[in-house]
């Protein structure tokens, strides 16, 4: 079924203003909440590299977690088409993002390491298989601009 659209809202909130905005770069937090309705508040932040809170999520943290939950849940619907039966599945899934010129960046590569338990073992070269396939059909995959890498395990229960 193509031409069907999804909309999604997200609220963006900046908590870090320490009394005098961004007056100065150093002494702003970077602190923010991220909330939608219905949904649990996301502490968000920037990496600590960019003078952010290490224990609050950071946007490259967010890309990275939404690329493997993607993956994840493409390919679960893909085992179940195919009858492979999954018990357990588990991602950790890392990211490489190079700084360039002018202040800048790009995320260059996320690699989604899979490891995933199945009830059947004729079926474990199709389990295999499916990660391609759920890469070429996952919506984020398909949204960025760089490699999303796989490394998949497939073990039988």
């Amino acid at each position: 079924m193509s031409g069907r659209e999804h909309h999604y809202e997200v609220n963006v909130r900046w908590t870090g203003n320490t009394g005098n905005g961004t007056a100065r770069y150093l002494e702003y937090g970077r602190d923010h909440d991220i909330t939608a309705s219905g949904k649990p508040l996301i502490r968000g932040s920037a990496d600590p590299a960019f003078l952010g809170q290490k224990e609050r999520w950071n946007p490259e943290d967010l890309l990275i977690a939404s690329l493997a939950e993607c993956h994840m849940l493409t390919y679960l619907a893909l085992c179940a088409r195919d009858r492979i039966v999954v018990t357990a599945y588990e991602d950790e899934a890392t990211g490489t993002m190079t700084e360039t010129a002018g202040n800048s960046g790009r995320m260059t590569e996320v690699v989604l390491r899979p490891r995933v338990t199945i009830t059947d073992p004729e079926k474990a070269d199709r389990a295999t298989e499916l990660h391609h396939d759920a890469n070429r059909a996952c919506f984020i995959a398909n949204s960025v601009n760089f490699p999303v890498l796989h490394e998949p395990a497939i073990h039988i229960a």
